[in-house]
């Protein structure tokens, strides 16, 4: 079943308006689902443009992992919240995806992920990649959401009255 946004003027259309979001926001909510049991949960995150993915850091096991492994299709969503304009309107863009997750398993692959992953979120993102050594990457479960489909939407305020 296919949708659509009914409120044309507030769809987007340009993928890099969209990947944008996904640069622009530290966090994206993914929803899983097993054995017709869904599972939400709120995830940090680094988007690589280049490969169309998000890269994110785990424990090496939880719940998020068992329903992976179970069902990796995953859908998700990132948003920019703007608040509530002046005429009692709610401002945001959202990018919703779908994709595939799974484990980086090659160190090359991981040290991609963290940087990426990092870059996004750390206040000095450099100094903390210095930090981290060799055996600790080997360690480190990095996953990976690879996109298929992303469709967005906003809804910005009007601009203020002089």
């Amino acid at each position: 079943m296919s949708f659509h946004v009914r409120r044309k003027e507030r769809e987007i259309t340009d993928p890099t308006e969209m990947r944008q979001v996904l640069k622009d926001t530290k966090y994206v909510t993914l929803a899983l689902c097993r054995d017709n049991e869904p599972y939400l949960v709120a995830l940090s995150h680094g988007y690589d443009p280049e490969h169309n993915c998000l890269y994110f850091h785990c424990a090496t096991e939880g719940k998020k992992l068992v329903y992976a492994k179970v069902n990796p299709k995953v859908w998700g969503q990132a948003v920019l919240d703007f608040g509530v304009t002046d005429e009692c309107d709610y401002a945001y863009t959202c990018v919703h995806f779908s994709g595939t997750i799974s484990l980086v398993s090659s160190l090359e692959e991981k040290w991609r992920g963290l940087q990426t992953l990092i870059r996004q979120v750390a206040v000095n993102p450099e100094s903390k990649l210095a930090k981290i050594k060799p055996e600790k990457l080997e360690k480190t479960t990095i996953g990976k959401i690879e996109i298929t489909y992303m469709s967005g939407k906003k809804h910005q305020a009007p601009p203020k009255q002089p």
